[in-house]
């Protein structure tokens, strides 16, 4: 039979408590265990004593038996000195997946447009101020000439509805 130290819950909903008890494997968690060698109280504060309790001797004895502990139980177990644990390492842990990855390369590449498009168009303006005076010139003469071209047509539309108001006002008179 495969025996592990692990944690079975109590405790009321959103107030967890544990026991750390020494069950069959394919128990349930909360099922059915051997032994409790300890308690576990995660509300209490780190330091507190009172927030792990565990029977050390009887931890000792059912890991020289062939007890496999959870990682929790192992990390409470290392921290009482009965039992090293190995640091795990996974330097992949905080690597963005491939979707992200191609995301952020989108984004990096539309920046980089971006930039290049507001680096062109300072240079433009660059150029344009650079440019001889007599070209500004030149492009101020052809802005007057449309100029007029198109308020006049605005003024004969406003004299247009001047003319009406006018006849409108004389038949409401007469």
């Amino acid at each position: 039979m495969a025996v592990s130290i692990r944690l079975s819950r109590g405790g009321a909903k959103k107030r967890p408590y544990y026991r750390i008890v020494v069950a069959d494997s394919r128990a349930s968690r909360d099922g059915k265990y051997l032994e409790q060698i300890g308690t576990y109280n995660p509300l209490l504060p780190k330091d507190s004593g009172e927030r792990v309790k565990l029977n050390e001797d009887r931890a000792r004895y059912w890991l020289g038996v062939g007890a496999q502990a959870t990682d929790r139980v192992a990390r409470f177990l290392d921290a009482a000195g009965v039992k090293e644990r190995a640091a795990r390492n996974n330097p992949k842990k905080a690597e963005p997946g491939e979707k992200a990855k191609e995301r952020a390369e989108e984004k990096a590449s539309k920046a980089a447009e971006a930039e290049e498009a507001r680096k062109a168009a300072e240079e433009e303006a660059k150029a344009a101020v650079a440019a001889p005076a007599d070209e500004p010139a030149v492009e101020e003469a052809a802005a007057e000439e449309a100029a007029p071209a198109e308020e006049a047509p605005a003024e004969e539309v406003a004299t247009e509805d001047a003319t009406a108001a006018e006849t409108t006002q004389e038949q409401a008179e007469g």
